[in-house]
């Protein structure tokens, strides 16, 4: 079954916004999943229909690029890919990128390659070669690809510039992630002259991806004086970074056509379309809404993923052990990339135990009335990694508003709201990457 995320009674649905009211929403994504074991992860189509929209709201016209990455799952790429205004994919590698050219004809990837046989697979298929850019940001990648396929024994490759978007501070050192080497105009139209001289590439873009503003949230719980020096390390970098990044541009158009200028992210949506420069913003966690990008001032997602599992044991009263849990996300180590417990409420992670490989004792007032066979919902602090553990994904439609629902108990559920209109349904289950047998990082 294809997901039609501009279905008309989908957007009325969402329209009325159910998450506001989790008392009755959690329930209801037990509700409809109660015939699946865990542990199981649900998407909510109302919040991922809202997410999607809201997305080419802030986006303000500009073309949408997904980033695969956060999704991992082909169904969900395809019906976001089906909305005008999105445009594209961002991979995160060649072999993923490869596999998805199959069906989809604009991927650029995301990250550089080393990886010959993949480097091989492009260069031997026609298709994926016209569908697929690779990115560059040093002249030894593009010795990679030589090794991989001698440039008199391919058709040109399409090549992407990283620029790197990184802020260095005097105060403050180097803000942002450490990705390209090229920082400046000069040293980026210096990479795109050497790809334009040598045989077997074809310049087409340009990519800068600025994490200090897109992946950092500006409005931390209960930490005002963080967020306000947070919002002007952002308000500081965006500042110097459109004036840069603006100025590369021009130094590369100068020399070469470009089909596309892509950066920012879900976080930075606004700010990134501003710039003139750029033609389209990479964008693909707010389509999931974790709980990493609860704490934005500009945007506020709907937590349409999310993830349950079974109470299995009981050491003592006020503690319940679920079977599972150890999701924790990428990233700097700590609390916050933990999963977060969102039903039912009142429950915390034992604090010696935390999320565990295969048990996860959760405490907590709620604790002491969760019986064997119940379940707890989670979310991830992170978009796709989740679809590592799953090999399939179940779409819930939770099948009412904001004003209410009702909520099952045992394996379905733990809590009751009032005023249902019609029972939460499960669609057919989708694959994920790894439910189709592939594993790219």
């Amino acid at each position: 079954m294809r997901l039609d995320l501009a279905a008309p009674e989908l957007l009325a649905a969402a329209a009325d916004q159910p998450w506001r009211n989790p008392e009755a929403y959690w329930p209801r994504f037990g509700e409809a999943t109660a015939e699946h074991s865990a542990p199981v992860v649900a998407l909510g189509l109302e919040a991922l229909a809202w997410n999607a929209h809201d997305m080419l709201r802030r986006a303000g016209g500009l073309p949408i690029r997904v980033a695969s990455k956060s999704i991992r799952v082909r169904g969900v790429l395809d019906a976001v890919l089906a909305l005008p205004g999105y445009r594209g994919v961002l991979a995160y590698t060649l072999a993923e990128a490869v596999w998805l050219s199959e069906t989809i004809d604009d991927i650029v990837v995301a990250y550089p390659s080393a990886d010959l046989p993949a480097l091989s697979a492009l260069a031997a298929d026609e298709r994926a070669a016209a569908r697929v850019a690779i990115m560059v940001d040093d002249v030894e990648q593009l010795d990679v690809v030589d090794r991989a396929a001698p440039p008199g024994r391919r058709r040109p490759i399409r090549v992407c510039l990283d620029f790197d978007a990184s802020w260095r501070s005097r105060a403050l050192g180097r803000i942002g992630v450490l990705r390209s080497p090229v920082a400046t105009p000069e040293a980026l139209r210096r990479l795109a002259e050497t790809v334009l001289a040598r045989p077997g590439f074809e310049l087409v873009g340009i990519m800068s991806y600025e994490a200090q503003i897109a992946g950092v949230g500006d409005a931390p719980a209960g930490k005002p004086a963080e967020g306000a020096l947070l919002r002007a390390v952002q308000r500081a970098s965006g500042a110097e970074l459109a004036e840069r990044r603006a100025a590369a541009i021009a130094a590369v158009r100068a020399i070469a056509p470009l089909e596309f200028v892509n950066g920012g992210g879900t976080g930075s949506i606004e700010r990134t379309v501003a710039e003139p420069a750029v033609t389209e913003v990479a964008a693909g966690s707010g389509l999931f809404g974790p709980h990493l990008f609860d704490h934005y001032r500009s945007f506020d997602p709907a937590p349409a993923a999310a993830f349950a599992l079974d109470v299995v044991r009981r050491p003592d009263s006020d503690t319940a052990t679920l079977l599972g849990g150890g999701w924790t996300a990428s990233g700097p180590a700590g609390r916050d990339r933990l999963p977060q417990v969102v039903w039912p409420p009142g429950l915390r992670y034992a604090p010696r135990e935390g999320a565990g490989e295969v048990q996860t004792p959760v405490i907590g007032a709620a604790a002491r009335g969760l019986r064997i066979g119940y379940r707890v919902w989670l979310r991830h602090t992170k978009s796709g990694e989740p679809m590592e553990h799953t090999n399939e994904i179940v779409p819930v439609r939770v099948g009412f508003g904001a004003g209410g629902g009702t909520g099952g108990t045992g394996a379905g559920g733990t809590g009751t709201g009032g005023g249902a209109a019609g029972p939460a349904v499960a669609d057919d289950p989708l694959p994920t990457y790894r439910g189709e047998g592939r594993c790219f990082l």
